[in-house]
């Protein structure tokens, strides 16, 4: 068995320099994700979000991002889920997404406030019909005595609402992650990668970004 220790791999796809990084996160964000889906990166939009209960308690799992702009970072999910109490004790998060065969990756952090039932119901009417069915089938993180409860639970809707259009669940919804920070890294050799952090200065009259580089 290979022990863990020996495996290494040396990062020499490209750089990340001050003069690739514009005014804002967002610009670079977008081309670092066209860039992950040129490639076919396996799921460019997965990343891990941690959030904490209200004694700072961790917890992580991987969530799918479905819009970015200016204004921050939707997912979307069971407003019963873990993650939900947990934002709703505490409404700040994390993201991290990994593009590994670009030696790349983005860590963002802020807080969080659900998006409007508008945009959850114009979103979720561009889901696949099977996952909009199962939106309604599984009370996200509850115990279910086995699969065939789900199987079951999906039948009896996927009749129910034969022929008409399935609607959103109202314990279904987004959630926006309005940054504070970004941080932009990119793989180098001997270990000497790149990190420009991107820091929200809400402080000035017009908040804005600044942009330092971070010892790797």
């Amino acid at each position: 068995m290979v022990s863990l220790a020996d495996l290494r791999r040396e990062y020499s796809l490209t750089g990340l320099s001050e003069e690739d990084a514009p005014a804002e996160p967002f610009t670079l964000f977008a081309a670092w994700l066209q860039a992950a889906r040129d490639a076919e990166v396996p799921e460019p939009n997965a990343t891990t979000l941690a959030t904490a209960s209200k004694d700072g308690v961790p917890c992580a799992r991987t969530v799918l991002l479905k819009s970015v702009d200016a204004d921050g970072f939707v997912f979307f999910t069971n407003y019963g889920s873990a993650k939900a109490h947990e934002l709703l004790e505490n409404p700040r998060a994390a993201m991290c997404f990994a593009w590994l065969p670009l030696e790349r990756q983005v860590r963002v952090a802020g807080s969080v406030t659900k998006v409007s039932r508008e945009e959850s119901e114009a979103y979720f009417r561009t889901r696949p019909r099977g996952s909009q069915l199962g939106a309604w089938a599984s009370e996200q993180s509850v115990v279910v005595s086995g699969r065939a409860v789900l199987e079951a639970r999906l039948a009896e809707l996927s009749s129910e609402y034969e022929g008409r259009e399935v609607p959103t669940p109202p314990y279904w919804g987004g959630y926006r992650l309005s940054p504070s920070s970004v941080e932009f890294w990119q793989g180098r050799p001997n270990r000497l990668h790149d990190r420009l952090l991107y820091s929200l200065q809400r402080e000035l009259v017009s908040p804005a970004w600044s942009v330092v580089r971070l010892s790797p």
